[in-house]
């Protein structure tokens, strides 16, 4: 193993933040950076930020508590991930799971769990990563001080009033918690952080419990993660970003193990054969600062900006590994890892997202729903997605879905009967498919029911008078549920009228019409003045067993069908 690896005894955790949009992610982070952020870059709040490097050095000056209590600490700092948005960490994946070693979960204390909120817990399950949750902005309680003598004693030293809305707070948000199947207590009493989440509060405008949360963090790293931050050889790494600025182009990337050096091959996973590429040129991320410096190699972990020979088919969220004559082992391990989103299902949905992370997630909380897919993919949603998608609208219009997370759709494309459903948060996302799929449910089955009887009420346009016989034509309005060519009419007083021949809106023919609308019928057999000249309103015909079919399946109906249902049958005497 090469001297400086091994000198290297771990290598520094990564450590994901992640949390609801303005819940105070970035501003924890811009809290550890101190000094470094420029105020001629918005402040580092708003500019984008994929990784921050956090030596020891500042890891003590901000967290005093380290050297006041002895500890040695054997990791060299952490490496921080806050790509904004909540595609953050859904992007972060490795060969074996999550690319964070550890997560911050960002909650503030006036908010509690949010959708997003709830989606990350999901996730950070799923992956097994170990997270302390930063109860964010307890200064925004009323009358809050900040304490001499250390979080603990702050919070134990309030003001009565004070102390009642914060524990008000606390336990409604541990409630949440509970709900999604997490017990937690305040960091300070937790006995065993393998069974309970600790939750720190903290303030990240004040600095209050910054100190707490870094030392927390370190204390979890030095107890549970010592094997798994064992540095390795092999240069291993994530793809974040694909970018070209200034006519340069570089992939973003976090380099999770090993040494990666200028001039060494290597493999990425894709969804054929691996994309095989040169490292020209490495520039590293600097501590605490959002700049780069060239360097001949790089040791993990750490971010990077890589410039490889060849990008094409490089997409974010790909894993990467150094080729050293391994390259059919690779295939083999690659291939493996990719087999959880390549596995689809006979039929189902299609989805899209913006990198292979995201789309493993997307896959991993759709199969928890069991919901089916029959095609997957990253980047844009186009043609060939809805044309595929098309397939399903006969043998099961439920399927003929396309799911996107976090991306776009192409211009000028035909959606025809596809139902289109995209977002920025997985959680959203699942919840408004269930949501459509339960109403086009009804939707079908009420088709199913109705067959050739349906439910109609139609007022008649005495003004609209085309054609008085040979077939009577004249205009109508639609006051309830749906006429179709070929259904029998009844009257008011329940007396037969005709069979509906044809039907025109807006001088189109049409096969039916809902609710509103005003068109043209054509009733055979029919002289309009003499048959209809007196009559105020239409029904369609319906017998004594299909009124009976109707109400046994009233929830599938609407109140102003359900309205007319029981108008007919007072006319016809059901």
């Amino acid at each position: 193993m090469n001297k400086e690896i091994q000198n290297q005894k771990l290598r520094s955790p990564i450590v994901t933040v992640v949390g609801h949009v303005d819940h105070g992610k970035t501003s924890i982070l811009d809290y550890f950076r101190g000094t470094c952020v420029q105020e001629g870059e918005s402040g580092g709040i708003t500019q984008k930020i994929s990784y921050t490097k956090f030596p020891l050095d500042r890891m003590k000056k901000v967290c005093p508590l380290i050297e006041g209590q002895g500890i040695k600490l054997d990791i060299p700092g952490f490496l921080f991930i806050d790509t904004p948005g909540h595609a953050a960490f859904t992007n972060l994946r490795k060969r074996g799971g999550s690319l964070a070693d550890l997560a911050i979960l960002v909650v503030s204390i006036k908010e509690g769990i949010k959708p997003q909120t709830a989606e990350v817990l999901q996730i950070l399950r799923n992956y097994k990563t170990p997270f302390l949750i930063a109860l964010n902005k307890i200064d925004s309680i009323s009358g809050w001080k900040k304490q001499y003598g250390g979080l603990k004693d702050s919070i134990e030293n309030q003001a009565i009033n004070v102390s009642q809305e914060f524990n008000e707070s606390l336990i409604t948000f541990q409630g949440a918690l509970q709900e999604q199947d997490f017990d937690s207590s305040l960091y300070y009493e937790v006995e065993d952080f393998t069974k309970k989440i600790a939750i720190i509060p903290c303030s990240s405008r004040t600095g209050e419990g910054i100190p707490e949360l870094l030392f927390a963090l370190c204390g979890l790293c030095q107890k549970f993660l010592k094997e798994r931050l064992k540095i390795v050889d092999e240069a291993k790494g994530v793809i974040l970003e694909v970018k070209k600025e200034k006519g340069m182009d570089y992939v973003e990337s976090v380099l999770y193990d090993g040494k990666l050096n200028v001039g060494d091959e290597i493999a990425i996973a894709s969804f054929t054969e691996p994309i095989i590429s040169k490292v020209r040129a490495l520039e590293e991320i600097e501590p605490l600062c959002f700049k780069y410096t060239s360097k001949k190699n790089i040791i993990a972990a750490t971010g990077a900006r890589i410039h490889l020979t060849n990008k094409e088919g490089i997409l974010p969220g790909m894993v990467f590994q150094k080729l050293n004559d391994n390259l059919e082992k690779l295939k083999k391990e690659f291939k493996q890892e990719l087999s959880t989103t390549m596995n689809f299902d006979s039929e189902g949905i299609v989805i899209k997202a913006d990198s292979l992370g995201s789309l493993d997630a997307l896959i991993s909380l759709l199969r928890q729903e069991n919901i089916k897919i029959a095609k997957s993919g990253i980047g844009n949603i186009g043609k060939s997605d809805i044309v595929f998608a098309k397939t399903s609208l006969e043998s099961n219009p439920l399927n003929a879905v396309i799911l996107g997370f976090n991306i776009e759709v192409e211009e000028d494309l035909d959606f025809g009967n596809v139902k289109m459903i995209c977002g920025n948060v997985i959680y959203k996302i699942i919840e408004d498919f269930n949501e459509w799929r339960e109403h086009k449910q009804k939707e079908i089955e009420k088709e199913r029911l109705m067959g050739l009887a349906t439910i109609c009420k139609l007022e008649i346009l005495h003004n609209f008078i085309f054609r008085n016989s040979n077939p009577a034509i004249f205009g109508v309005k639609v006051l309830g549920g749906k006429i179709k060519v070929g259904i029998p009419l009844i009257d008011g007083a329940g007396e037969e009228v005709a069979r509906v021949k044809g039907l025109q809106k807006e001088k189109e023919s049409v096969n039916e019409a809902g609710e509103g609308d005003e068109l043209a019928i054509s009733l055979p057999g029919t002289n309009f003045e003499r048959r209809l000249g007196d009559k105020k309103y239409l029904y369609a015909n319906i017998s004594a067993k299909q009124f009976k079919k109707f109400k046994l399946n009233k929830d599938l109906l609407s109140s102003n069908e359900l309205r007319i249902l029981d108008e007919v049958a007072r006319i016809k005497v059901l």
